[in-house]
């Protein structure tokens, strides 16, 4: 077992002073943050006898760095006892929808405690508690006695305790928490924080609160009334007549959720303060837990063993080993002054730090932003904050050189064979930004392939974290989170015409451009991945994220067939179509023009054929010809604008598939698309280079252009597309009774939607009146105002208004479920989606209306099509292993938002459909059952 490490601890002194002569001071531990965030941090360990101790491990190595750094006369770390506590009775649903531990996780509990003893440190538990209420009950009596406490967490519920005598201190920044900075989170004085979270709740723990209200509002309405009794006697001065409404009706959901997030200050103090001095462990003991488990390391590190050196006093003081020296922050070493490696020797020698650190930060330097296409030219390690190096592999030479291999620099596939073992190493976490790409670059090498394991991506931690609130390249994200500014590609390679490929560029600039990569990684990853649990972000990032890479990563080495003979006659077709579409625009114009010109057409339609709407730009004086301004006049029935219209799809689809894919295809034929995980602001795939997810769904061009999308020989594609997500989710998070009904039912979603709106009997439901009911569905989804409605279905504003409020009307769910979606974005900034993820939602405090509503409008459209895409993710992430178990040869090869496209072996249809069919359908558990549809043929067209 190779032991892994946390990210070193930072100085604390101005969070926690010294104890002055005669002062009690007691530091209480919450356990839990402590080990979930050493499980999570670490990567799987083992000790010999197979048992799983990450956790061990972390929790060890934090508490005693903890405890040699601080100085308190009592300390204790608290724990909680089970997940059911006082607050079930009354509440059954409180925290009932948290998922049960990992089971490598729950070996560990016990060890855990091991740990604690093994240290010195007293420990506290009580059944039907939790160990916030051991914190508030403790807190409390030492606070009576004299004392001061100082609790080490970061969870939110614990701010309530704060005042005089009482501090946080926040283990992953390591700074205090006091009342300015519980007045920045919640608006409100911390005697005041249980009545902020009794009006807003708190979905993670099933809080209920009062629904539409957040916590900038519950925070205005406590200030305003003192807290939640006297609110709620004055609820008729309330103006706002929704918010009104929601207290009133919710007044008692208030009054629970108060119950709830008030910790019990005399809970039972299960063990005696007098317990709580603190006290030196006993060597041999703490030697004994170190051993049993294989913690060489902190053996070493504690001074223990044949140096053994434990001093006694006011806390733990081991003494760091004097062949260590100190470890620097991330924020204070600083960049710069890295090694270029060209030797075996020196090669071998980072590669053994990397070992020695556990986690090593790492990047590849290749020829090409294409995975498929890319040929290796180097790669970098940084095994700790501003320790880094670059290894070169294909450099060229310089001046009568150029075009020849560098001469200083290490043979590639002597060098691949020397780094696979570390990158293949279980025991040892890779840390990379875009990892996919680095992955396939690896997995595509010469000498047989390198299959990375374990990795941890910093861009998509800050995608799980904040999606929609900036981007997530590597110089934005050093920027924001570390002050640095990196050095960009065009610096070292140039730009336009006179830019070099990375192998041409000199060793000194390429070794500070390429270990600057790694080291920016790795500090990345240092100041990430302890946001993500406090941010609850971290099961996200875990089960879904991370594991999407090595997913997409096969699916895109994989590929899929390309019928090319197919893709010429669609491509001979598609010409004759464009030049007879030409003619008649010719004709309709009555003078030919070049079609393609946006300037020559605006002239047409609007100097010379007078047609109304014309608008002119601003700066180039142009007139505006759009696809939004050629639909408004399609749709006033003009014939010409409906004719480009034809045209320009028709020409798109030339160049964009049947011309692109036919370059793209590999010498086996296939083409390979390049998945982007974290562009979205929903968390969706997106798809480019080529665009696979743009193929028009319902037309015949698009049609025939999958038709030249084909499964091996003896082989069929199989498409699998999950049935109307985004309204089931609608359903679902709105609580809708008639859509659940439906959904349950297996009706059709859009008849029933029109029984309902135009109250109609099921059977007097005909085309017309389903067409408008379908259209109002996915135009809610959309935040669709009455114009848009009206356009859509080519009737009045007025009419379309009138539908809109029908359709509100009967399932009012889902205008309230709209109207919170707005508040919690104005409030927050952010949207959820039902399964937890924050969606940042941009400009929706823009001071510009038109800015504001398309913010409003993706805030409502953003849960849904976010929750879709989480939905299918997990699908993803399940299936290629529940196949290779059952034995199957199917092979994932596309995804198109709610579809999954697999090529099967011909024989194993019947058994990979029931399957896929299985997993995609159980892989979300929601009050409406999810359905999947599956088709299978010769080409993806067929299986539709």
């Amino acid at each position: 077992m190779t032991e892994a490490a946390l990210p070193p601890a930072t100085a604390v002194e101005e969070a926690v002073p010294p104890v002055a002569a005669g002062q009690k001071r007691l530091i209480l531990v919450d356990g839990s943050g402590y080990i979930f965030r050493a499980f999570h941090a670490l990567p799987p360990m083992t000790r010999p006898d197979g048992t799983h101790v990450n956790a061990v491990f972390g929790f060890t190595q934090m508490l005693s760095q903890f405890l040699s750094r601080h100085a308190a006369t009592h300390i204790a770390v608290v724990f909680d006892s089970a997940r059911l506590t006082f607050r079930n009775d009354f509440y059954p649903d409180y925290k009932a929808h948290r998922p049960e531990p990992p089971p490598e996780l729950i070996p560990q509990f016990a060890l855990i405690r091991e740990a604690t003893e093994a240290l010195g440190v007293c420990q506290a538990e009580q059944p039907g508690f939790e160990a916030d209420d051991l914190i508030a009950a403790y807190a409390r009596v030492f606070v009576e006695e004299g004392g001061e406490v100082s609790i080490v967490s970061s969870d939110k519920d614990l701010m309530q305790l704060i005042g005089p005598g009482v501090q946080m201190l926040d283990p992953i920044k390591q700074k205090p928490i006091r009342e300015p900075e519980v007045f920045e989170k919640f608006g409100v004085t911390p005697d005041k924080v249980v009545e902020v979270q009794a009006l807003a709740g708190d979905s993670t723990d099933n809080v209920p609160g009062v629904p539409g209200i957040g916590i900038k509002t519950a925070a205005q309405l406590i200030n305003e009334y003192g807290d939640l009794e006297t609110l709620l006697a004055n609820t008729a001065k309330i103006k706002q007549p929704k918010r009104r409404e929601a207290l009133e009706l919710n007044a008692e959901k208030a009054r629970i959720s108060k119950r709830l997030v008030q910790l019990d200050a005399h809970a039972p103090l299960p063990c005696p303060i007098e317990k709580m001095l603190t006290r030196a462990p006993h060597p041999a003991t703490l030697e004994k837990f170190l051993r049993e488990n294989g913690f060489r390391s902190l053996l070493a590190r504690l001074g223990l063993g044949d140096a053994s050196a434990v001093t006694r006093g006011n806390g733990f003081r081991p003494p760091a080993p004097a062949s260590e020296a100190p470890v620097a922050t991330a924020e204070a070493t600083p960049f710069g002054d890295y090694a270029t490696v060209t030797t075996i020797e020196a090669l071998r020698e980072w590669i053994t730090a990397a070992q020695a650190a556990g986690v090593v930060g790492f990047d590849t330097e290749t020829d090409n932003l294409n995975a498929m296409k890319a040929r290796l030219v180097g790669f970098s390690l940084a095994t700790a904050p501003g320790r880094a190096c670059y290894v070169p592999l294909r450099h060229e030479g310089s001046g009568d050189l150029m075009g020849a291999a560098h001469p200083e620099q290490i043979d590639a596939e002597a060098a691949l064979a020397e780094i696979k073992p570390l990158l293949e190493d279980p025991s040892v976490l890779k840390v990379l930004h875009n990892a996919k790409y680095d992955l396939e670059v690896l997995w595509r090498a010469e000498n047989g392939g390198i299959a990375v394991a374990p990795v941890d991506d910093t861009m998509l931690m800050s995608y799980a974290l904040r999606a929609g609130k900036h981007g997530h390249g590597m110089d934005e994200l050093a920027l924001l989170h570390l002050g640095h500014s990196c050095i960009t590609f065009d610096s070292v390679t140039g730009t336009g015409r006179n830019r070099i490929t990375f192998s041409k560029v000199p060793l000194d600039k390429a070794t500070a451009y390429a270990a600057e990569d790694a080291d920016v990684t790795l500090r990345l990853w240092h100041a990430l991945r302890p946001e993500l649990r406090g941010a609850r972000a971290l099961t996200l990032y875990e089960q879904v994220e991370r594991r999407m890479v090595a997913v997409l990563r096969d699916m895109e080495i994989a590929g899929i067939k390309i019928d090319a003979a197919e893709l010429s006659r669609i491509g001979v077709d598609f010409t004759e179509k464009l030049a007879r579409y030409e003619r008649e625009i010719h004709e309709l114009a009555g003078k030919p023009f070049n079609v393609g010109s946006p300037k020559q057409l605006g002239e047409i339609l609007f100097d010379e054929q007078k047609l109304p709407g014309g608008k002119r730009s601003k700066l180039t004086g142009a007139w505006g010809t759009d696809a939004s301004v050629l639909e408004e006049l399609a749709v006033q029935g003009h014939a010409l604008p409906r004719r480009v219209l034809d045209w320009r799809q028709i020409a798109k689809l030339k160049s964009t598939y049947v011309d692109a894919l036919a370059q793209a295809a590999d010498a086996q034929g296939r083409v390979h698309t390049d998945f982007a995980m974290a562009l979205t602001s929903t968390g969706r795939l997106s798809s480019s280079d080529p665009n696979l997810q743009n193929i028009p769904v319902r037309t015949e061009e698009g049609a025939r252009i999958r038709r030249a999308f084909v499964a091996e020989p003896g082989h069929v594609l199989l498409a699998a597309d999950y049935s109307q997500i985004e309204l089931r989710i609608l359903a679902h998070v709105a609580d809708v009774p008639a859509l659940k009904d439906a959904f349950a039912k297996g009706q059709d979603i859009h008849s029933r939607t029109a029984a309902d709106i135009f109250h109609l009997a099921p059977e007097a439901v005909d085309k017309e009146a389903r067409r408008r009911a379908k259209t109002i569905n996915f135009g809610i989804i959309y935040g669709m105002s009455a114009f848009g409605l009206g356009a859509r279905l080519g009737i009045g504003p007025g009419e379309a208004r009138a539908i809109i409020d029908a359709y509100f009307g009967q399932y009012p769910g889902i205008r309230a479920c709209m109207e919170k979606l707005k508040e919690d974005a104005r409030s927050t900034g952010y949207v959820q989606t039902p399964f937890g993820r924050k969606l940042w939602i941009a400009d929706i405090a823009s001071k510009d209306p038109v800015r504001r509503g398309g913010a409003e409008r993706a805030a409502i459209n953003a849960p849904f099509q976010g929750g879709a895409a989480e939905v299918i993710k997990r699908a993803m992430v399940r299936l290629p292993l529940a196949l290779r178990e059952a034995g199957l040869g199917a092979r994932m090869l596309l995804q198109v938002h709610d579809e999954l496209v697999f090529e099967v072996p011909t024989a194993e249809v019947e058994a990979t459909s029931a399957l896929v069919k299985s997993i995609m359908e159980g892989v979300a558990s929601l009050s409406v059952p999810l359905a999947v549809e599956i088709g299978h043929g010769a080409s993806w067209s067929e299986a539709h």
